[in-house]
């Protein structure tokens, strides 16, 4: 399954043929098998969660979508590519704003932003085949927030947005489905076999995130999804660990600890991101 299969869903079967980024880069991904992660809970999910209103920039219309209160929720670890886990609940599924009415959907940093064409592009390719499919529960399931992020990359395509803007949603995608893995019961029937379909579909997102981000840093000017270059070398570095890009990886790895602007503690996290492929290659 591609990142753009379920598309026509919502309505948007239309936009499976468009290209993902502009000077695309097709390169054999090698598949990085991983040790099974330990189950989940959450606990009152809803309890974090509050109706914050939005006005949309594409139709003007005024709607709400769920968002995680600030400050409520505590993180207990950061992965190797920055994707923040928290205890109580899986903040990464609430940060697409998706309008109702018209289908217009972009991650938070982005929503507002947009010029008059991108309006009119997404008013004819998206607006007028959008079909909506509302929340009827208190909180978001994983399927629901994967349809989310599929219409924020559809919209992002159709906008013609930046090349890091459509990184990051993918590796946003990604990190929701490495928590949606995360939460998976191995005692249920059919474990193995959505695991294995998750994982596949998270390494296809991360490796084209990764080179999303390298056209970006080589054609954009920071700060770059809000990244500093420093910050975004060291999250290819990662990227490319992921998705068992080693070449890439020593390549970055080894700027960053070169570096004189780089951070103590990025540098740190760079010389893990070594020890990790020296690790693997002695496997």
């Amino acid at each position: 399954m591609g990142i753009f299969s379920g598309f026509e869903k919502l309505g948007l079967g239309n936009i499976e043929n468009e290209k993902l980024f502009e000077d695309p880069r097709k390169k054999e991904v090698k598949i990085k098998k991983e040790e099974p992660k330990r189950k989940l809970q959450l606990v009152n999910e809803e309890d974090y969660l509050f109706d914050k209103k939005y006005k949309c920039p594409v139709c003007d219309s005024d709607f709400e979508a769920k968002t995680v209160r600030t400050g409520k929720v505590r993180m207990k670890n950061v992965d190797i590519d920055l994707r923040p886990d928290y205890d109580e609940l899986d903040q990464n599924k609430y940060d697409v704003i998706a309008c109702p009415a018209c289908g217009y959907a972009a991650l938070g940093r982005y929503f507002p932003n947009l010029n008059k064409y991108q309006i009119d592009d997404i008013r004819v390719k998206i607006c007028m085949n959008y079909k909506h499919e509302p929340c009827k529960a208190p909180v978001y399931s994983y399927e629901y927030a994967k349809r989310l992020y599929q219409l924020a990359l559809a919209n992002a395509v159709v906008k013609k947005a930046k090349n890091s803007e459509k990184a990051y949603i993918c590796m946003k995608s990604a990190w929701v489905i490495r928590g949606e893995t995360q939460r998976l019961d191995p005692d249920e029937d059919g474990y193995e076999n959505k695991k294995a379909e998750n994982d596949a579909q998270e390494k296809e997102l991360l490796s084209n995130a990764l080179n999303g981000f390298i056209m970006a840093r080589q054609t954009e000017e920071f700060p770059i999804a809000g990244m500093d270059s420093t910050t975004l070398d060291y999250l290819i570095a990662a990227l490319a660990v992921e998705t068992d890009e080693r070449e890439i990886a020593s390549k970055m790895i080894s700027e960053i600890l070169v570096s004189r602007v780089a951070n103590s503690r990025i540098k740190d996290k760079a010389r893990y991101l070594k020890e990790m492929l020296s690790e693997a290659s002695e496997e």
